[in-house]
């Protein structure tokens, strides 16, 4: 396999999964070895949970505060343009996962102004108007591998996939090993799931 032409690879995210995270410090992680053209989009757990009436009315609570860092991704993407999602991913992530700040304006302001973004964006938080992007790139993603999985949501050209889901994410010769396995199973035809219990809780160190 030639590994000097840049390989496209489109990730769909939501900014407050913490397995997503891993999964994208991991690719990044391969992009510094092999050369991928990275492709941030957006999903989101909660249009993914949406109408689901077994979860307690917490998990929905939960679910509506989620939704808040996806808005604001959107506005930024729109400001913009999608190149600067990676970036203002990053900022969120660090916040979220590592620092365990709360999922609050005040957060989101201080993403924004890290990636180099206008603060004020935050307040796309509590908007519905962007909404129907979150939507439409939340049913791009999800076409591509259906509604029986989460995030994050991977294509490398004609091929998508959900995962891998992985704790610690993989550096150095690990993380290209994992890219290559992972591309050969998903490009297999036919194959559909390769899965076992989680015995660890998200590592991020």
């Amino acid at each position: 396999m030639r590994h000097d032409t840049p390989t496209p690879v489109d990730f769909w995210f939501d900014p407050t999964c913490p397995w997503a995270w891993l999964t994208s410090r991991w690719i990044l992680e391969v992009a510094r070895q092999r050369p991928l053209q990275l492709r941030w989009h957006l999903m989101s757990l909660t249009l993914l949970n949406e109408g689901r009436t077994d979860l307690p009315e917490r998990w929905h609570r939960d679910l509506a505060v989620r939704l808040e860092p996806v808005r604001v991704c959107a506005a930024a993407e729109r400001e913009y343009g999608p190149e600067v999602l990676g970036r203002l991913y990053t900022q969120l992530g660090t916040r979220f996962h590592l620092e365990r700040a709360p999922k609050e304006r005040a957060t989101y302001a201080a993403a924004l102004a890290a990636a180099g973004l206008d603060p004020a964006l935050a307040g796309a938080a509590v908007s519905e108007a962007y909404d129907g992007a979150v939507r439409a790139s939340h049913h791009d993603g999800i076409g591509r591998v259906g509604t029986d999985v989460g995030t994050p949501v991977v294509a490398v050209g004609d091929v998508a996939f959900f995962g891998p889901v992985v704790t610690p994410a993989p550096r150095g010769e690990a993380a290209t090993r994992l890219w290559d396995g992972v591309l050969a199973v998903a490009a297999t035809d036919g194959f559909f799931e390769l899965k076992r219990t989680r015995t660890r809780q998200p590592v991020f160190t």
